[in-house]
């Protein structure tokens, strides 16, 4: 792996990861409490619930691509969403923040291991590097929505701080 392939590939991690422009995506997801999660806030179209789940839906879905399998495509982007506005509880929650973060790392792994300009097999216009900014871009705008909805409920910021707050 040559020196700008890593280099952009750390710089990925950074962006996955989330770094600078906000705060860590693993720290501001942790504490949230099923009932949280799961509060609708006044014309907020989604829960912090529904938020996660469909941050995960699309990147286990460009997971999938990264390797080497080929994801169906739903008919309609709203099949990205639950239906249900919260979790059963506190363990299904917290289940369903370790899988969002362990996609998260195996993302990383890619990012840092991966040949980053190889074309996607199942994919063939995209590359394993617009895969992984994609994932990163679409959780930031996501996670951006998650923290104003926990301003907007006094939850914020998290132990530890909201840095950047």
């Amino acid at each position: 792996m040559n020196e700008s392939n890593q280099a952009f590939g750390e710089a990925l991690v950074k962006s996955l990861i989330g770094e600078r422009g906000h705060i860590p995506i693993a720290k501001a997801l942790p504490d949230i409490t099923a009932e949280l999660a799961g509060k609708r806030t006044g014309e907020a179209p989604y829960t912090i619930y529904q938020l996660l789940k469909h941050m995960s839906y699309w990147q286990n879905f460009l997971l999938t691509y990264l390797e080497g399998g080929k994801p169906e495509l739903p008919s309609h982007a709203m099949e990205s969403w639950p239906s249900e506005e919260r979790p059963e509880n506190d363990e299904q929650w917290t289940a369903n923040v370790e899988h969002f973060l362990n996609g998260i790392d195996k993302a990383c792994q890619i990012a840092r291991s991966a040949q980053l300009d190889e074309k996607i097999e199942h994919f063939p216009t995209e590359t394993k590097a617009g895969i992984l900014r994609n994932i990163a871009s679409h959780n930031s705008y996501h996670l951006g929505e998650i923290v104003l909805l926990r301003r907007i409920n006094g939850a914020w910021p998290p132990p530890g701080g909201g840095y950047p707050a």
